[in-house]
Formats: structure tokens, C-alpha cells, sequence
């Protein structure tokens, strides 16, 4: 006997691979994060083009026409969504002054001995490190005394500590409220003033993604009450453009520095397959009063974020553009 077109096991397993994806597709659409497995399937948006390629070529074997367009439709979506998320708006004119920014997330301190070379080698001007315990400090501390003598820390152990060092001097400033350490600061860069914020949100796991909402939330309201200045948002923020809460903060008028220079899909985390499969949830955000050089995403052994390390150079702001 004949086998009926669209009904055998080929048609079957096509059905149910192009059915998650379009869950996961259709929250895109809607602009929403939905609820669990979403969000974390979410962060992995881009390599689900394997499984809906998988699924159209399942299709076309089994002759499976209305599956055929649904695969090329769903395939048509990923790779629209692809493109990078938001507006840019660089200024022109000569930069008033130049600043190299690092963000690590040194897991509980235990990328601390990884990081310390790093530091030499890059020369950052300003770094923000997520999950710096009290070794953490105190092995930076030590070690870079000389060259950040200007430092904001939350001190805790465990993965709420946070620490950021300076070149420049820095002012006090209230940080952002969150589970994790989130201090700020405000930078004399060569006598501009630049609003710095360390971020460093919970984890989107299936009992935190209200929490997850919430902070990023907040991290959205804080950008739009400052826009009136110079603004860094630096960190692990645990989303990527592909979250409709991270683009949330990106509509107050903030662009991804990595974008700005060509790596808007630079995976981060993990740190063990970003070279093949990962996420881009480490971010440097800057208003528009900046421009990005180069962004660097250099490994850090005992941590499985890779630090993201970005070359600014701050400009006059044009008052015409909003």
C-alpha cells in the first residue's frame, strides 16, 4: 500500500520540532518573554534555525506540503530576527575623551587568578566585576592599588559581591536595587562626567523569571531617569536582544557597544562552547553620547562568562536628537 502523503513518522517529527519552535518564534513576534522554558530558550535563538531546518527538510521528505511552508515560514522568521535589535544614533565630531571599558563575571571569585593577567594586559580604564568575594576585593585590591586607586563596591560574598576600579576619579552615586551587588558611580572622565552602573541581574531560571523581569525592569527606569548625561550599563545583564525585557532597556535610547562595533551576536556564556553555541548576555550599554571602537570577548578560565572588553570614545552631544 501507498502511504498517505503528510502522515508518516518523517511528517510526525516535523510537526513537533516546528510546534516548539513556533512557540518559541511566536513570543518573539508577540514581544514578550511568555513563561518557562521561553525565556531560556529564548537566549538561544539563533541556533534554533537547526531544529526548524531539520524539521523543513523532514517535511520534504515525507512530502509533507502544508509542513514545507510552515518550515519555510518559521526559517524566515528566525532569520529576520537575526538582524540586530535597535536604533543607532552615533554623534559626530571630534571625541572629548577616550575610555576602555571591561565587565567580568568571575563566578564567585573563582575567575579572580584568570582575571588579574587580564587586567595587565588590556589596561582597562574601568572595570566592573560581577561576583567579586571578599578574596576577589582583596586580590585586585592588592594587586591594581596603584593603577585603580578609585573603586565602588557592594561587599558580599558568594555571587552577590560586585566591584568596580577606576582610573578616573569616582563620585558617589545610588546604584541600582537588585538580589545581586548593582553599584554606581559617577566617573571624572578627563573632567566629563559619566554615569557608570555595574549590573548584574538574577539568572532567568524557572522559579526567578518574575525577579528576572523585575530587575530588568528597573534597570529599564534608571536608564530613562538619566538621559540627560553620559550613561554606562555594564555587566551580566543574564538576557540577550532576543528577551523582550533586555530590549525594553535598549528602547530608552541605549545601544549595545558590542554592536557598534560588529559583534552583536558574540556569544558570552557559556564560556566552554561560546566558540560553537552560547548567548550574548554580557553587555556594555552606552547612551548616545558614545561611540565603540572595538569589542574584545577574551576568555576567563574558572568562570563560564567570557569578559567582553569595549573601546569608547565620548563626543558632545547633539541636543536636537532624542
Amino acid at each position: 500500500m501507498t502511504q498517505h502523503s503528510g502522515r508518516g513518522p518523517g511528517a510526525w517529527c516535523a510537526g513537533l520540532l516546528l510546534a516548539g519552535v513556533s512557540v518559541v518564534v511566536g513570543c518573539r513576534v508577540a514581544d514578550t518573554d511568555g513563561i518557562t522554558p521561553v525565556p531560556q530558550l529564548l537566549a538561544f535563538l539563533p541556533w534554533l534555525l537547526a531544529p526548524a531546518g531539520f524539521a523543513l527538510l523532514c517535511a520534504l521528505l515525507a512530502r509533507w506540503w502544508p509542513g514545507l511552508v510552515w518550515g519555510v515560514a518559521i526559517l524566515g522568521l528566525l532569520a529576520w530576527y537575526l538582524e540586530p535589535y535597535g536604533k543607532t544614533a552615533e554623534p559626530g565630531g571630534p571625541p572629548l575623551a577616550r575610555l576602555r571599558v571591561l565587565t567580568a563575571n568571575v563566578e564567585s571569585g573563582r575567575g579572580t587568578p584568570a582575571l588579574v593577567p587580564l587586567l595587565r594586559d588590556r589596561r582597562p580604564d574601568v572595570v566592573l566585576v560581577q561576583e567579586c568575594t571578599s578574596g576577589c576585593r582583596a586580590a585586585l585590591e592588592g594587586d591594581f592599588g596603584s593603577v585603580y586607586p578609585h573603586r565602588r563596591a557592594v561587599e558580599e560574598d558568594g555571587s552577590k559581591g560586585s566591584l568596580i576600579l577606576s582610573r578616573f576619579p569616582l563620585g558617589p552615586a545610588a546604584g541600582v536595587r537588585g538580589t545581586l551587588g548593582m553599584p554606581g558611580a559617577v566617573a571624572d572622565v578627563r573632567g566629563h562626567a559619566v554615569r557608570l552602573q555595574l549590573v548584574h541581574t538574577v539568572p532567568p531560571l524557572p522559579d526567578q523569571v518574575g525577579p528576572w523581569r523585575r530587575e530588568l525592569a528597573r534597570l529599564r527606569a534608571f536608564a530613562a531617569a538619566h538621559d540627560d548625561g553620559p550613561l554606562v550599563l555594564a555587566g551580566d545583564f543574564n538576557a540577550s536582544q532576543d528577551h523582550a525585557a533586555f530590549r525594553r532597556v535598549l528602547d530608552t535610547g541605549l545601544t549595545d557597544a558590542a554592536r557598534l562595533a560588529g559583534h552583536d551576536r558574540t556569544p558570552t556564556w557559556p564560556s566552554r562552547t561560546a566558540s560553537v553555541i552560547g548567548a550574548q548576555i554580557d553587555h556594555v550599554l552606552v547612551s548616545r553620547d558614545f561611540t565603540a571602537t572595538g569589542a574584545r570577548f577574551p576568555r576567563v578560565s574558572g568562570t563560564d562568562h567570557r569578559a567582553l572588553v569595549v573601546d569608547l570614545a565620548l563626543h558632545p552631544r547633539d541636543r536636537t536628537v532624542r
